[in-house]
């Protein structure tokens, strides 16, 4: 299936209240990154830790347009997405 705008906008729609989450570890950080689908837009909250000192951040933002292509790419399977041609 391909993501076209309209294609993403109706997988929101259909989706309210989707959550997901992933995490990353690597040598020097790491990530946990809870992804929500709410009122038609993709919320992520990203919270973590790196090597330096003071290092731990907790963050909240609305997905741009890429990010949400990405996401949904990757998380189709996961979804609703009866009635999507």
């Amino acid at each position: 299936m391909r993501l076209t705008k309209a294609r993403q906008k109706q997988l929101l729609d259909q989706n309210d209240g989707f959550t997901k989450r992933t995490y990353y570890e690597g040598n020097n950080s790491r990530e946990e990154r809870i992804y929500k689908v709410s009122e038609g837009k993709l919320h992520i909250r990203a919270s973590g830790k790196t090597s330096w000192a003071d290092s731990h951040y907790n963050d909240e933002w609305v997905a741009n347009d890429e990010e949400t292509h990405r996401f949904l790419y990757r998380h189709k399977d996961e979804m609703n997405t009866d009635g999507i041609e």
